[in-house]
């Protein structure tokens, strides 16, 4: 398929994720269209030249209106997060997705491309585990309904009139992130960040960039029904990531570290403390997994099929985060992260 001219439907455009994949579309010569919850964010994308409709991707109305004439749907918006309620999660991650699905395959739309992620996988996972699984809820609401929305869209595959596609994506910093880059460097400035397990674990991360050249390959590709995972294909531990990001944010690098466990335990006072003062945790107990993943994830499937090669390493990727870094006010004293 030739993207140009082609109109494009990006749910949450005003994300981190979202925001940058329009962009990118628009400079690869694609229309595109947005729809955005919160009017704050969808001044962004309007900004970058797309059409945005302000509306819930849980409302069969706002998910029709935006659908219509749009031949990609690239579904981004989801609630991501480490914990919470398991009646938000299902109603937006399963519940909304379905809803932006059967809208564009009503409207016509060819193909629905859905942001899924390699958290299906869970915590403990084998070593090179490639998208046959085991996939694992953990009895977290995010990996939960991230598997149950993957297992209801692709019962909606019928290409060649519509056509799933679902991408897995590490762990996906760059410019804009606040999981992987603005929340920890606010955690280190404040000095409240520890390292777990001694950062052993392995970081998947995936340079915003070369996750949207995936998608717009499986997209080229017609790669229908199929599941890819998408990372920069480097292991990384948790350790020398965090110390690369604390040099790009001008902050002292991490050097304590506890137990899982103990942080677990501390994160949950701050937490309680946090909500006593009538303020969002910042960091729930569940974030502690995320950062103790041991192993990598395969992205043989996506190099073979789709010819994805990662173009942005390391080293390029945070140079660019420390360009965004340098340009913004997020890190002052006093900033709050918000979810993007």
């Amino acid at each position: 398929m030739n993207l140009e001219n082609k109109t494009l439907l990006i749910t949450g455009i005003g994300g981190f994720i979202g925001l940058r994949a329009a962009e990118i579309a628009l400079s690869r010569g694609m229309k595109v269209r947005g729809l955005q919850r919160s009017q704050e964010k969808a001044k962004a994308a309007q900004k970058l030249g797309a059409e945005v409709i302000v509306g819930s991707i849980t409302d069969p109305v706002a998910a029709a209106k935006a659908c219509q004439g749009v031949d990609i749907v690239l579904h981004a918006a989801a609630i991501v997060k480490e914990g919470g309620s398991p009646k938000d999660f299902y109603e937006v991650n399963v519940g909304g997705t379905l809803n932006m699905a059967k809208a564009a395959k009503n409207a016509g739309a060819n193909t629905f491309v859905y942001l899924s992620s390699v958290m299906v996988y869970g915590f403990n996972f084998p070593n090179g585990v490639a998208e046959e699984g085991p996939l694992c809820g953990e009895n977290n609401p995010y990996c939960q309904t991230k598997i149950e929305s993957e297992k209801e869209l692709l019962k909606l595959n019928a290409p060649p009139d519509f056509g799933i596609i679902i991408i897995r994506p590490g762990d996906v910093y760059g410019p804009g992130s606040t999981s992987w880059v603005v929340r920890p460097l606010q955690l280190m400035r404040e000095r409240v960040f520890a390292l777990a397990n001694g950062g052993r674990g392995v970081m998947n991360h995936v340079y915003v960039d070369n996750l949207i050249e995936g998608i717009f390959l499986a997209i080229e590709k017609e790669a229908y029904g199929e599941v890819f995972n998408l990372t920069d294909g480097q292991e990384t531990s948790w350790k020398e990531y965090f110390t690369r990001l604390a040099k790009i944010g001008d902050v002292p690098a991490p050097i304590i570290s506890l137990p899982a466990g103990v942080l677990k335990f501390i994160a949950w006072l701050r937490c309680c403390g946090q909500s006593v003062v009538g303020q969002n945790p910042d960091t729930l107990p569940q974030s502690v997994n995320w950062v103790t993943r041991p192993y990598a994830y395969s992205i043989a499937k996506a190099r073979s099929q789709l010819g994805y090669e990662p173009k942005i390493d390391l080293e390029e990727g945070m140079r660019r985060t420390r360009e965004w870094l340098q340009k913004t006010d997020l890190l002052k004293a006093g900033s709050t992260a918000k979810t993007l």
